[in-house]
């Protein structure tokens, strides 16, 4: 619950104490863990609510489904009335609520879907998505090099395999410049793609892509919360993990520096935290540190939520300053080490046995511990968590459905399109048959040259030669002009795609990219006249 009166973000009491995340702490990231049945669902609800209601946009990953009741005001009852009494939440201004939310499903099921393109997922997620070795991995880097040396844009999956068989026919032609590409290892990556289109990869990659700035939005004051459902999704954890970790990285690369803001741009909740980090490459992990180490100073806070902290690798869970830790169990030996494991992480509280607290923690109570306004943890304090305003569980499908397509983002994202790309693109210089050894020299878009140098006294350019319409030379050039255009046009919108993100939202990036496109054909115009 944001407490107004002091501007701090009210997520339970310890005694008479209330306990509170600071705005201005909150993008220093932080966790909650706990076993199953312990509270962690309902902390993080309050948590959200808690940053919608200060503005802050919210995106969570729903992997039961029980998150989507955020649309739909609490329902009172007895039990409900008697937590609101214990916490003196009447005084406080507490009243069942309901807040902005969008709902998402990457297979476009439970929510608008969610999609991005090959390009933008990039060789390293993608090599995890796929599964496949170090060794098929450095060849995918090698073709995203290739694709984009070449201008040529990778959409979705029949664009990747499109640009493997390519390269693979014409290894010779590549293997100077970009090192040897098998054959073999270009099957193996077109047999991985080939199953990850049996798990629907059709829905997931492919446009329109999710423009990340759209999610960072209010609605009356309040942050709309994005809720991702994952009931599906997780059962392909390769598949979650990284596309959490993909979005992240999105607010990281697109986001701008603002040092320590009064609250976050921001904020994220990552389900089933262990997901991200189980059997990820070193590379991979690398990034993650990175992105979690620096995102914080582009204002957007990470909550890691899972069943035990030690499923946080120690470098990640070092830059996690707000914590809560909901009950453990300790059976084995094992689990027993890691009980101390996550005791030992709190600042310890003289007034009682950390560890044994840890064990002893009833459903909804938790060992909490936060930075306060230096940024120094606070003594751990054993806290009960407040209830949340709005609904807690599932909503109905009709519910959702209207939740669905009341959203301003619904035509914006909800119809699929497939715009000119590296398939079409490749096609096209198939059917050249002036150059069949790699892509055509005269397909490439022409290298942008200055104008021919006009008279002082009001001269014009000097015209080129003209050719003869029936010599090979006048039918090879009107064929790579085709291309070339098409081509040039694809690459404007991309440049034009970012540069039109400045003019806001959807309809700067269309803009730009319309006007993108329109000067590349133009340009390559004035290179292909004869």
């Amino acid at each position: 619950m944001y407490d107004k009166q002091n501007g701090m973000i009210w997520i339970g009491k310890s005694g008479d104490n209330k306990v509170c995340i600071y705005p201005g702490m909150a993008n220093r990231h932080g966790m909650i863990c706990g076993a199953t049945g312990t509270g962690k669902t309902i902390t993080l609800k309050v948590m959200a609510e808690s940053f919608s209601d200060m503005g802050v946009p919210v995106f969570l990953a729903d992997v039961k489904g029980d998150l989507a009741g955020f649309c739909m005001p609490g329902k009172d009852s007895e039990d409900m009335q008697s937590r609101i009494a214990r916490f003196g939440l009447n005084e406080a201004g507490f009243s069942f609520d309901s807040y902005p939310a969008n709902f998402w499903d990457v297979y476009g099921e439970k929510g608008m879907p969610l999609r991005t393109t090959i390009s933008e997922m990039g060789p390293l997620l993608l090599s995890r998505i796929l599964g496949i070795n170090d060794t098929q991995a450095d060849v995918l880097s090698i073709i995203f090099k290739i694709a984009d040396d070449n201008n040529m844009l990778l959409i979705d999956t029949k664009d990747l395999k499109s640009i493997l068989n390519y390269v693979a026919d014409h290894n010779k032609e590549y293997a100077a410049e970009y090192g040897n590409v098998a054959r073999q290892s270009v099957n193996a990556i077109i047999r991985s793609i080939v199953a990850l289109e049996g798990e629907g990869a059709d829905s997931f990659f492919g446009e329109p892509a999710l423009s990340i700035t759209d999610w960072m939005i209010s609605n009356s004051g309040k942050g709309t919360i994005q809720v991702l459902d994952c009931q599906k999704l997780i059962g392909k954890p390769n598949m979650y993990a990284t596309f959490l970790l993909w979005m992240m990285s999105e607010l990281f690369e697109t986001l701008p520096e603002v040092g320590d803001p009064e609250k976050p741009k921001m904020v994220f909740f990552f389900d089933e935290a262990h997901m991200l980090f189980n059997d990820a490459p070193k590379a991979l992990m690398s990034k993650i540190e990175q992105v979690v180490k620096l995102i914080r100073s582009k204002g957007v806070g990470i909550y890691f939520v899972t069943q035990n902290p030690r499923d946080i690798p120690d470098p990640i869970l070092a830059q996690l300053g707000n914590k809560i830790e909901h009950a453990l169990h300790a059976y084995t030996p094992a689990e027993q080490k890691s009980v101390k494991a996550a005791a030992m992480s709190f600042r310890e509280n003289p007034e009682f046995d950390t560890y044994d607290t840890i064990l002893n923690l009833g459903t909804g109570e938790a060992l909490v511990s936060v930075l306060d306004e230096k940024g120094i943890p606070t003594m751990v304090q054993k806290t009960s968590i407040l209830p949340p305003q709005s609904l807690m569980g599932p909503i109905d499908d009709a519910t959702r459905d209207s939740e669905i397509k009341s959203s301003m983002l619904y035509s914006r994202y909800n119809d699929f399109f497939d715009r000119d790309s590296a398939f079409e693109f490749i096609q096209r210089n198939q059917s050249l048959s002036a150059n069949p050894g790699g892509l055509p020299a005269d397909a490439q878009p022409a290298p942008v040259q200055a104008a021919p140098a006009q008279a002082e006294q009001g001269g014009t350019a000097a015209k080129p030669a003209k050719v003869d319409k029936n010599s090979m030379e006048y039918k090879t050039r009107k064929a790579a002009q085709s291309t070339a255009k098409t081509a040039a046009g694809t690459v404007g919108r991309e440049v034009g795609k970012t540069m039109g993100g400045a003019l806001g939202g959807k309809f700067g990036k269309t803009l730009g990219g319309n006007i993108g496109a329109s000067l590349g054909r133009n340009v390559l115009g004035v290179f292909f006249k004869n």
